[in-house]
């Protein structure tokens, strides 16, 4: 647009100039060797104009033909140098969609059109092509030539690492993405198997400094940052607690500031307080982390803070907790404990009764056999408690890819994941569905494992397997994801509390030590009774 308007502008001033020229006549008159010669101005401007761009046209011509050789080479060059791109963007669609054969051949192609050392997605086309041919060993010597390129060295990092991992190779992997680390820590992929390689041999220091590199590089967000930092914070003040307790609270102080919320950083951070006797700072990290949600180890530590305590103190921190979080089951059941340490069975029972009524679940249920046990005795009651437990859905506990665990740990024994553990309900327990229908066919109860073990740590009885009647079956619930599934032998058993009662005329399917029906059910139910003994 500039360009044309310029020229006009020259046509323009052009024609104003042979305008001015054209209204003023007059004559021009040269003498050259004795002659003389004489015409008008117009002429002579004419004259003048045209000889100019004579001039102009022979040069060009001139400098044409002199620097014709260059451009006819460069005009083959330019052709050449298309056709090998063109050439390469088929080989590395025809890669992506897994047509070894055409990579290869573009390949070829595109490397007799280009020079590699000019364009060095040729080696990765290469490369590619050996892949998919099987030619894994030749794909990784092409890989590793790659590395002399400051260029291509992460793309050859990248595909060695591949390759380790394909071979299952986990310290190779490592290796390379530790490499790569190094020199780019914004690669996701990178950073994450190097920061599992750093957890998985506890050095946290190293994986701290790579969080830090990928929260200044922008690859994590902030709040994911602070997570993980309070993770390896947490790990850091759990790995030094007896060898370094001052490095221990200052990572556990830290971690518990990033993220108030985090129960085993509240945990660690009180723990290492409460073992130089600051004793106040310590609850009070407690009671914000309990504020925040209820979790049994800080319960625990709360109400054990000072050692010496009586019983009494003890439960008046249990209770003292429970204010903090009402209607809760946890504040229940650690009341409920603390009072049957401390002998007082009334407190106890109408805790763990409520903690029942809040949530039930197997631990709720253990607690109140203990407490039946330790005020009456009655075996046949807590009989009753113990076969609803192993009915009752589990407790939370801490659960990360298919492993259930009793203590927080940073990283998966399984993955090897940052973070995996989750303090929820394991899913993995199957239940058990008791329906009274006169269709249903003949079944048998499978073998049930007493997995559980009551709050006073008293191990359980195996208990026997029991047989259905022809008119019990028994389908296996998976709770978290509402679709029917086979009850293993080592899952557990549930029947919801809302069940519907068994008819008269019906069998009962017990188990063998079972000592029947509660007085105060049979006394609202039909008189007549199945007993085993």
């Amino acid at each position: 647009m500039i360009r044309l308007l310029a020229f006009l502008i020259v046509v323009f001033a052009l024609g104003l100039g042979f305008a001015w020229l054209a209204d003023r006549p007059g004559d021009m008159v040269v003498t050259f060797s004795g002659y003389q010669y004489q015409v008008s101005l117009m002429v002579a401007a004419v004259a003048i104009v045209a000889v100019v761009a004579a001039v102009m046209i022979l040069w060009w011509l001139i400098r044409s033909l002199w620097n014709s050789p260059y451009t006819i080479s460069r005009y083959f060059r330019v052709r050449r140098r298309d056709r090998g791109y063109q050439a390469l963007s088929t080989g590395m669609i025809a890669a992506g969609a897994g047509d070894g054969a055409l990579a290869r051949k573009k390949t070829k192609e595109a490397a007799k059109l280009i020079r590699s050392d000019q364009e060095p997605l040729i080696h990765l086309l290469e490369a590619q092509a050996s892949l998919l041919e099987g030619d894994h060993e030749g794909a990784r010597q092409k890989f590793e030539s790659m590395l002399d390129d400051p260029e291509m060295r992460l793309l050859g990092l990248r595909g060695l690492y591949l390759e380790a991992e394909r071979l299952g190779d986990r310290n190779a992997a490592r290796h390379y993405a530790g490499r790569a680390a190094a020199v780019a820590p914004q690669l996701a992929w990178a950073a994450e198997s190097t920061l599992e390689e750093l957890t998985a041999r506890g050095d946290w220091d190293g994986a701290l400094k790579l969080v830090d590199a990928q929260k200044a590089t922008r690859q994590i967000e902030r709040d994911a940052a602070n997570r993980r930092r309070a993770v390896l914070l947490t790990a850091k003040a759990q790995s030094l607690a007896d060898s370094d307790p001052t490095t221990a609270r200052a990572a556990a102080l830290e971690a518990n500031k990033l993220q108030p919320d985090f129960a085993p950083a509240a945990v660690a951070a009180a723990a290492a307080l409460f073992r130089q006797n600051d004793v106040r700072k310590g609850s009070k990290i407690l009671e914000t982390a309990w504020r925040a949600e209820p979790h049994p180890e800080i319960a625990e530590l709360y109400t054990h803070a000072r050692p010496g305590d009586a019983v009494l103190d003890r439960l008046n921190r249990a209770k003292k907790l429970q204010e903090m979080k009402k209607n809760h089951a946890e504040s229940s059941m650690t009341v409920a404990r603390a009072a049957l340490d401390a002998q007082d069975f009334a407190t106890a029972r109408t805790e763990a009764e409520a903690a029942i009524r809040m949530d039930r679940r197997e631990g709720a249920y253990l607690l109140l056999a203990d407490i039946e046990e330790a005020e009456t005795g009655d075996q046949g009651k807590v009989r009753q408690l113990l076969s609803k437990a192993v009915r009752a859905p589990r407790d939370p506990a801490w659960v990360a890819d298919g492993v259930v665990s009793e203590r927080w740990a940073p990283v998966s024994p399984v993955t090897g994941r940052l973070d995996a553990f989750e303090w929820r309900a394991p899913m993995e327990r199957l239940g058990q569905l008791i329906d009274s229908r006169d269709d249903a066919p003949e079944t048998t109860v499978p073998v049930i494992e007493a997995l559980a073990k009551p709050a006073s740590e008293k191990p359980i009885d195996a208990i026997e397997p029991a047989t259905a009647s022809s008119e019990t079956t028994s389908k296996g619930i998976d709770r978290s994801e509402d679709h029917v599934t086979p009850v293993t032998a080592a899952a557990f058993a549930a029947v919801p509390a809302d069940a519907e009662a068994v008819e008269p005329a019906e069998e009962l399917a017990r188990l063998p030590d079972d000592p029947g029906v509660d007085p105060d059910e049979e006394a609202e139910k039909s008189p007549r009774r199945f007993r085993l003994f």
